[in-house]
């Protein structure tokens, strides 16, 4: 750890580890009106059908440790994002399926099940990554996976049962080496500063590549180039307010309105890095990248 990452607002900043890490709608010409509620004013063909039988498969890979020769530092406090995510995405109706510490080739292998799945009567598709990376991939236990390698599993050609159908990938790492400077600062008051001590990390990941094809959508912690950060008692500042958005708005507002929420309540945070002289104060914006062809809503599963 260097001393210029050492203290936070709420206690210590620390850097993990090395910089880093189809089909149409038949759709042709759909008009609109402009009204105080959009939603209802748009034709039901520019959403995704939500209502198959299920909702679908989550993948989350959750690594906390790696191998020693990696040289990478455990990943305190993503259990709790791993459990969060997973109470998040239940309660939504996904069927979660939530892998810790898994060597590359297992990961490799329950991704390539999954795009072999038949995902007819499911909704959509949700994989997950809480790890580090590096340039265009993500660690696993013992070694890193090119991320193109795995959205790729799940293009029309390779995943049918997934065509037209939303492709989901979250990704929780930093994508650089830098921390984003604040604009205007804003002061804080804490009722007891002095009760409690938790320390603010932050991941390393340079996810670079994109998926080709239609009806992908990736979201990621923070903004090519820039670290992510994440609390060892709470977990990652992005996962948190993902998972709070999408308890309080899941069924109400469409999948790009929340993720625009989330990056609001991210960059909302504020870490302090203390250098040689005095505290500058850092942010973290969220980012996403969405291929999506139609609205996206999560409405209520009924079983």
């Amino acid at each position: 750890m260097s001393g210029s990452e050492r203290r936070s607002a709420a206690g210590h900043v620390q850097l993990d580890s090395r910089p880093i890490l189809a089909t149409t709608d038949g759709n042709k010409n759909i008009t609109e009106v402009d009204a105080l509620n959009i939603r209802t004013s748009l034709d039901s063909a520019v959403e995704y059908k939500m209502n198959h039988q299920r909702r679908g498969v989550a993948l989350i890979f959750n690594h906390e440790h790696f191998l020693w020769r990696l040289m990478l530092k455990d990943r305190r406090g993503t259990l709790a994002d791993g459990n969060n995510l997973k109470r998040s995405l239940t309660d939504l109706g996904f069927e979660v399926k939530l892998f810790d510490d898994l060597k590359a080739e297992d990961v490799r292998q329950k991704i390539y099940e999954a795009s072999k799945d038949d995902h007819s009567n499911a909704d959509c598709f949700v994989c997950v990554f809480l790890s580090h990376g590096e340039d265009d991939h993500i660690y696993a236990y013992d070694d890193k996976i090119k991320i193109q390698t795995i959205t790729d599993m799940f293009r029309g050609d390779k995943c049918q049962s997934l065509v037209g159908k939303p492709k989901i990938f979250i990704i929780q790492a930093c994508r650089g080496d830098k921390h984003d400077d604040a604009v205007i600062a804003h002061d804080s008051t804490d009722s007891s500063s002095e009760s409690l001590v938790n320390e603010t990390e932050v991941d390393a990941a340079g996810v670079n590549t994109l998926p080709a094809g239609a009806d992908f959508i990736m979201c990621y912690s923070v903004a090519q180039g820039y670290y992510s950060h994440r609390d060892i008692v709470n977990g990652s500042w992005y996962i948190q307010d993902l998972c709070e958005t999408l308890r309080k708005h899941r069924s109400s507002l469409e999948f790009t309105e929340l993720l625009t929420v989330v990056n609001r309540k991210v960059s909302d945070r504020k870490v302090y890095v203390f250098n040689k002289t005095n505290a500058v104060e850092k942010k973290q914006i969220p980012c996403f990248t969405s291929m999506l062809t139609k609205k996206l809503y999560f409405h209520p599963k009924f079983k």
